[in-house]
């Protein structure tokens, strides 16, 4: 149970992350976004990114094996990792139409799976 709360709550917090890392490049197309300064829009994904911290801190804290977790602290970064990597393809194809998803895309996202394979491999 542990370790579905703490994949859960690491792509909401993902989810979040990729949006205030990226969203102000989408949201440019609108007039009333292209008006604001840079300052402003630091400020905006910041109020963003944090809602990722109220999810990556509880996830870090579940899932970590020093607070009872399953994971080992590397474990829990490779699992971030590939979640990032994964919100933020899905974010890419469903937000941005004009990205594409080519075949080394996919080669190099199958090596990141296999990090994670001998990741938990004793």
């Amino acid at each position: 149970m542990k370790a579905l709360a703490t994949i859960g709550l690491l792509i909401l917090s993902n989810t979040f992350m990729t949006l205030a890392w990226y969203g102000h490049l989408k949201f440019a197309e609108w007039k009333w976004f292209n008006k604001l300064g840079l300052f402003t829009v630091i400020l905006l994904s910041w109020g963003i990114a944090l809602f990722e911290y109220m999810f990556q801190v509880p996830a870090n804290k579940i899932g970590f094996n020093g607070n009872g977790g399953p994971f080992s602290l590397v474990q829990l970064k490779v699992i971030q990792e590939v979640i990032t990597l994964t919100v933020f393809t899905g974010f890419t194809l469903i937000v941005f139409k004009n990205q594409t998803f080519k075949w080394n895309h996919v080669v190099a996202f199958a090596f990141i799976v296999l990090a994670v394979y001998f990741m938990f491999k004793e």
